[in-house]
This record gives structure tokens, sequence and C-alpha cells, in this order.
């Protein structure tokens, strides 16, 4: 099987050093937000009827098991593969609790440290988001799934929802720019974050039947939970504000509260609409 190492991209190495050692401030902000989607990524990738032992599921990026609990839940035997170690032991721990089997594996796209066709069905909820090189990793979904089975994944579309923008639109408010050492994904290498182009992609990385669908939703979460995930540093959005001055940050908190006052619910919680992309498809061979 190929290196990891020798495969990764500067954007790769950037979203690993970005995300490590998250995994806590993650699981009490941003992954509330990403467990939307993962019932409905189970039912595309091993549909109702189908879940038993043995059911085999790797959740590829799985971050802190939203969707490795989920098929475990429905009966599913479940794999967590992650590029971050304490992502794969968080993860392991949580979708595991009870004495429930479950196995960890380190392991980054797009390069799984899997043989082919090992897997009844892979799911990949977001991860697609963070990877350098997103048709070869959508094709190394599908190497490890075996003929018949099933691959799922999901990603944040373009145009984003109002919810989606809140962050940025503070931290421009307040001076705060991207750095210029934050590679951006090579031209060669993206995408339209539309269906069609995100059902080209899954076409081109082998499987038939290609379905994507959006999906809208309000995210409800109260207005320090949501901001204790970017103080954190939290995703790229989380180190660019906590590498900018104590004074910037302040503004950009300041700048938070007032454009999230049009975002509010009658309870004070913050009502964030979010549009994201759900494809599937099947492994012919």
């Amino acid at each position: 099987m190929r290196s990891t190492t020798d495969l990764a991209t500067p954007f790769d190495r950037s979203e690993r050093s970005i995300w490590r050692g998250s995994a806590d401030a993650y699981a009490r902000s941003f992954a509330h937000l990403c467990a939307h989607l993962a019932p409905d990524l189970v039912d595309a990738a091993a549909p109702r009827g189908a879940h038993s032992p043995k059911v085999r599921v790797l959740d590829v990026g799985t971050g802190t098991g939203t969707v490795a609990r989920e098929a475990r839940r429905r009966g599913c035997e479940v794999v967590v593969c992650d590029a971050d170690p304490g992502m794969v032991a968080a993860a392991a721990g949580a979708a595991g609790a009870g004495g429930a089997h479950l196995t960890g594996v380190a392991g980054a796209l797009p390069a799984l440290p899997f043989a082919d066709g090992s897997f009844d069905a892979v799911t990949a909820g977001f991860v697609l988001n963070h990877v350098g090189r997103p048709r070869a990793s959508a094709a190394e979904l599908v190497r490890v799934v075996r003929p018949g089975g099933r691959v799922a994944a999901t990603i944040w579309a373009s145009p984003p929802g109002a919810g989606q923008t809140l962050v940025g639109r503070a931290l421009a408010a307040a001076g705060i720019e991207r750095p210029a050492s934050f590679p951006s994904l090579a031209r060669d290498d993206d995408f339209p974050r539309t269906a069609d182009g995100f059902a080209q992609v899954l076409r081109g990385a082998g499987p038939v039947d290609v379905v994507v669908t959006e999906h809208r939703w309000d995210h409800r979460v109260d207005l320090d939970t949501w901001w204790s995930g970017l103080a954190s540093g939290v995703a790229t959005i989380g180190k660019v504000l906590t590498g900018a001055p104590p004074r910037a940050q302040a503004e950009a908190r300041a700048h938070f509260d007032r454009l999230a006052a049009a975002l509010r619910d009658d309870d004070g919680l913050l009502v964030l609409p979010h549009v994201a992309l759900l494809g599937h498809g099947r492994h012919l061979s």
C-alpha cells in the first residue's frame, strides 16, 4: 500500500496540523453540527434492512465518531479511521462505550491502510472538504469497499448557508485575514461544490447509480458554545482567529455578537442555516 506521507500535498499537511489535538474542543462544538446528517449517511451506505453484525462499515475521517456511533447503534461492525490519532482514540472510545466491538485505525486519504474490498460499506462525513486530492480520495473510498458495496460521503455546499458565513464575516469586520501560510486547495484539485460537481467527482471514482442530494437545516446552538470551538482553534477558521493579536480577537467576538443578533431565536439560541450535499453510489468491481 502507498505511503500517506508521500502523497500528502501542502494542503493535506496544513489540515493535519490544524486538526491535531482538537478532538475534545471539536466534540464540544462543531461535532454537533456535523452530526445532523449521520443517520442519512448511514442509510445511504448501508440501507435499512441490511444492518447486522455481518455488515462491516468503515467510517473515514471519523472525527469524534458521530457516524460510527450511528452505524454501531444499528448493529453494524464498525472500523473508524482518521488522520489524527486523537480523533481515532476519541471515536473508538465513544462509539465502543458499553463494550461494543469497534476498531480504531489511524490513516489518511488518499492512501488508507486497508486492502482492496475490505468493507461492505464506507462512510465519509465531510472529510472530502479536508483533503488535498478530493478525486483521488474518493477513488480510495471506493477501493476499500467490496464489489456490490456502497460508498456515501457528505461535503459542504457552495453557496453556503447564512450560518456558515457568520464567523467569517465577524473576522473580516475585525480585519482578520487568512494568513498566506495557510495553503489553499490547488486549482486543478478543486471542483464545484454543487450537486453536479460532487456527482462528477463520485462517478469519476468508479461507483454506479450515483445520487447526490442537497440538505438544508438550521443548527441551533448556544452563542458561547459556538464561539468556544473557534476560540479553541478548531478548524482553519479557528486557527486564523487564535493566530490574530488578542485585541483583534476581542474585536472579532464583538462583531460576532453583533452579527449573531439577527440569527437568534426567542430563547437566545443561534439559528444557523447550513447547506450540505450527500452523495452515494454502488461499487461494481
